[in-house]
């Protein structure tokens, strides 16, 4: 059976968490390869909410083995409590399995990403100041620390020891906070941490190959999204990691010829959080009525959602980028009241039409969106199961969508539930 992989085609929180909950039911193992607990998942089963971070979706089913892989950044406190919640909710979380590859987060990630972000003023990216791109930044340069670390405590505070004389230096000097220290540091992550968290430690890589040799089915969940990427986003406002189909490989240790599907997430408009270009966005009263429409707030940080028209430019750069075989388009149903709905086909500066986004970041951030309208449905379509249900206006707009973007949308988001999909892979 294929190993899937699911990934979004904008700048995150178009319901990869839902849609990742729903293929599940279908999967063996379900994989988390990059990010952190920077991002949130929203899944409601049977009218109970469930906010998960860094355990994979896959894991409010009992049949499915969760893998926290290497390309991930681990905060082992963050990890801790949202197993006492979801155990607590009654879900079996006794089968999660974390890299001992992952890096992990440690409290100077957090306050160099808090006080960073403070001294950039005006230039500030915009980060949940949770400590990922720190850490990130440790694992680029060698001096991080890793799951596995926890399991040897000579080793551990060796490196911790290492660490915090570059961290301590520039906490103090630089940004005038106090130090951290050692043993404080070492008391919390190997007296309390690291016995709960070591027997979900594992060689997750070979557990990964002998599930592809013996046939089972995998599905690869990703945070943020493409345009967050590090390498492919709209830098500098993107993440630290690779949430791009390819991150999945690196991020797992699956190699590129083990991915199969490619499933692309977009939302049927378009979202941000923080800061960076955004194109399409909608800062009147309509905007205001997407952002509550749609509950358009950070599952994690709480923070408001930017929100614009969906923007077909940027869906056909994420169709590249992933090599995607299919989407899934999720809220259809918050554009319900709208009498027209606008899609950006293309972008214009100076003249010069663009049908994917200009590589140079001063070209993007002063390009006017060139519009198409259509008719809205002006119908509620949280009460239909399929797609011949739908107005004709709803999947006239699905069809428009798949028509600009390239590859076949499956699957149609009408609500907030778990099963509120409607299928339209046989239109």
């Amino acid at each position: 059976m294929p190993t899937t992989v699911v990934v979004g085609t904008q700048w995150g929180d178009e319901g990869k968490g839902k849609l990742t909950d729903l293929l599940a039911k279908e999967m063996d193992v379900v994989v988390r390869y990059q990010g952190g607990h920077n991002a949130g998942h929203r899944i409601v089963v049977e009218g109970e909410a469930f906010a998960l971070q860094l355990i994979p979706s896959g894991i409010l089913y009992p049949t499915v083995t969760p893998v926290i892989g290497n390309g991930v950044v681990v905060d082992p406190g963050v990890l801790l409590n949202e197993i006492d919640v979801l155990e607590a909710k009654g879900v079996d979380t006794s089968k999660l399995m974390v890299s001992g590859n992952a890096h992990l987060i440690m409290p100077y990630h957090q306050e160099l990403d808090r006080v960073s972000e403070r001294y950039l003023g005006k230039n500030a990216l915009g980060t949940t100041k949770r400590g990922i791109g720190p850490a990130y930044a440790d694992k680029a340069t060698r001096v991080g620390l890793r799951v596995q670390d926890l399991l040897d405590e000579k080793i551990f505070r060796q490196k911790l020891e290492i660490a915090l004389v570059e961290k301590n230096a520039l906490l103090s000097r630089v940004y005038n906070r106090l130090p951290m220290d050692v043993d404080a540091i070492a008391a919390t992550y190997l007296g309390i941490y690291a016995p709960r968290i070591a027997p979900m430690i594992a060689d997750t890589v070979g557990f990964l190959h002998d599930a592809v040799a013996g046939g089972r089915n995998i599905l690869m969940e990703g945070a943020q999204a493409t345009f967050l990427d590090l390498d492919h986003g709209t830098y500098p406002f993107v993440t630290s990691s690779n949430p791009v189909a390819g991150g999945a490989a690196t991020g797992s240790g699956l190699g590129p010829r083990d991915l199969n599907r490619i499933v692309g997430i977009a939302k049927a408009y378009i979202t941000r959080v923080g800061a960076g270009p955004f194109p399409t966005e909608l800062t009147d009263a309509l905007g205001d009525l997407l952002v509550d429409r749609g509950h358009e707030y950070g599952t994690n940080t709480g923070r408001r959602r930017r929100c614009g028209w969906f923007d077909a430019v940027m869906a056909r750069q994420a169709v590249r980028l992933n090599s995607l075989t299919e989407i899934a388009l999720t809220k259809l149903d918050v554009l319900d009241t709208l009498p027209v709905i606008r899609v950006c086909v293309g972008y214009e500066a100076d003249g010069v039409r663009y049908d994917f986004p200009p590589y140079h970041q001063s070209v993007l951030h002063k390009v006017t969106p060139i519009y198409e309208d259509l008719p809205g449905w002006e119908t509620d379509l949280t009460q239909f199961t399929s797609m011949d249900q739908l107005p004709t206006a709803a999947k006239d707009y699905v069809a428009f969508l798949e028509n600009q973007i390239g590859v076949p949308i499956r699957l149609v988001g009408v609500g907030p539930g778990r099963e509120q999909f409607v299928d339209f892979s046989q239109s």
